[in-house]
């Protein structure tokens, strides 16, 4: 009994903290302080909504409505069949802005609904409109008109350390509000291959399918993450979950709120992570961190600044860059004419540059005036002629025609294409077909995407 109140007192000491004070004012029968979440839940919970989608589906095969299709075969004509409205209880939300009524949630939460409702977790029901997305980074921003709205405050994500303590707010399994407990357990994963841009926390609190769209919160009840993904070889949590970055997702919504959409940056290099051959024939020291350089952009800020191929950049504004995903995350969340501190290595010597951020080495399709290429970014080809395909957005019209990421485009509408400019000159022929020389996998082919 001795050991077990000795356990008692060093585990509420250690809870007792600055951080937590504010949390734990629950009192047993005898007036002692007990350990709770419970003070610091009653705040935040209203502010995480449940997220429904409905959608229109047609339950008839659409070759039933054609009237050449059922002569043909002998079908006798019959009514068409109204579309049926499928209801889908499809994630979770935080609000973040209760006087505008702004709601965060994934994309992929969103994603194809005609219509979204959001559910407060007083019973509330609101018909949201949502006012743009960022497929890559896997977040999209809402709209409702209420009142009396609960919002979260916006933590500093860059501060969080692995080993911090987290609780994971959302509606798993559609189960309704539901509260998990846990720790940072790694900060920066990436390569993935759930979105374009990775930077995730990596966290054992239990995230769940429905979790998706929901709050990461520390102990003081400040929004550190929104939960996005679970590592599931079975199909049910296994204690590795990930969440967004809050100043990731700040980025996106900031210019969301502003511009309506996502002007991503970029300084214009081509780029390669760093393997044990490349530091040895570039005389680096055995385990350096970095990115190598494998090309400039002609004309690029990177140009501008002084930046060669064969550098290595080690940090971005003091922040430790390790890999080629993190300084795509560390450019590409920064808006467009922000400049940024870039720590180089050339020839052994550490140098400090200051470059600008545009959009010249990878372009949006929407970028270079032509929707047909609308969330598709390029880059140069670090190998050869013709331009490297680094992303083909979910959502984009030239994934459903089949571009893929690493494809190397050649020509279009039949002429050679080595760069930006020459791609524009091609594509401003004609707004509604675009004919593609394509290099795959060893093996050319053509690809065509039309509206």
């Amino acid at each position: 009994m001795r050991a077990f109140r000795s356990f008692y007192a060093i585990l509420t000491s250690l809870m007792l903290t600055a951080h937590a004070q504010a949390l734990l004012p629950s009192l047993d029968p005898q007036g002692d302080a007990l350990p709770s979440l419970a003070p610091m839940l009653e705040k935040v919970n209203p502010a995480v909504v449940n997220i429904a989608t409905y959608s229109s589906n047609q339950a008839s095969n659409p070759l039933l409505n054609d009237p050449a299709f059922r002569r043909f075969f002998n079908i006798p004509d019959q009514a068409p069949q109204r579309a049926q409205r499928r209801q889908q209880s499809a994630g979770s939300g935080v609000i973040i802005d209760r006087a505008a009524g702004t709601v965060v949630t994934n994309f992929h939460v969103i994603k194809g609904a005609d219509e979204i409702q959001v559910i407060l977790n007083d019973g509330r029901n609101f018909k949201a409109k949502l006012l743009g997305a960022d497929p890559e980074v896997d977040v999209a921003v809402l709209k409702i008109e209420g009142k009396n709205l609960t919002q979260t405050a916006l933590a500093n994500s860059d501060k969080l350390r692995v080993g911090d303590y987290v609780v994971a707010i959302g509606n798993p399994f559609g189960l309704g509000q539901t509260v998990t407990t846990g720790v940072v357990s790694a900060l920066g994963r990436s390569g993935l291959g759930i979105e374009g841009y990775e930077d995730f926390i990596q966290t054992d609190a239990s995230i769940n399918p429905g979790n998706s769209g929901g709050a990461l919160v520390n102990l003081r009840g400040e929004l550190i993450g929104i939960n996005t993904a679970i590592l599931a070889p079975t199909g049910g949590n296994v204690g590795i979950g990930f969440a967004i970055p809050m100043n990731m997702v700040k980025a996106s919504v900031d210019q969301i709120l502003q511009h309506g959409e996502v002007k991503r940056g970029q300084i214009g290099v081509s780029i390669q992570d760093i393997t044990p051959e490349l530091q040895q024939a570039f005389n680096l020291p055995n385990g350096q961190n970095g990115v190598l350089i494998t090309g400039v952009g002609e004309g690029t800020e990177a140009e501008k600044a002084g930046i060669k191929p064969g550098d290595v950049i080690i940090a971005v504004n003091d922040k430790d860059t390790r890999s080629a995903g993190q300084l795509r995350n560390q450019i590409g969340i920064r808006s467009l004419g922000d400049k940024v501190k870039i720590k180089l290595l050339r020839d052994s010597a550490e140098k400090e540059v200051t470059v600008g951020v545009g959009q010249t080495d990878v372009l949006a399709g929407g970028n270079i005036g032509h929707p047909l290429l609308q969330g598709v970014k390029l880059d140069k080809n670090p190998s050869g002629r013709g331009l490297l395909v680094r992303s083909v957005a979910p959502n984009a019209p030239a994934l459903q025609e089949g571009l893929r990421e690493g494809d190397i485009i050649l020509g279009a509408n039949r002429q050679p294409v080595d760069s930006v400019k020459q791609l524009q000159q091609a594509l401003s022929r004609d707004n509604n077909k675009i004919l593609l020389q394509i290099f795959r996998d060893g093996g050319y082919f053509y690809l065509v995407i039309q509206q």
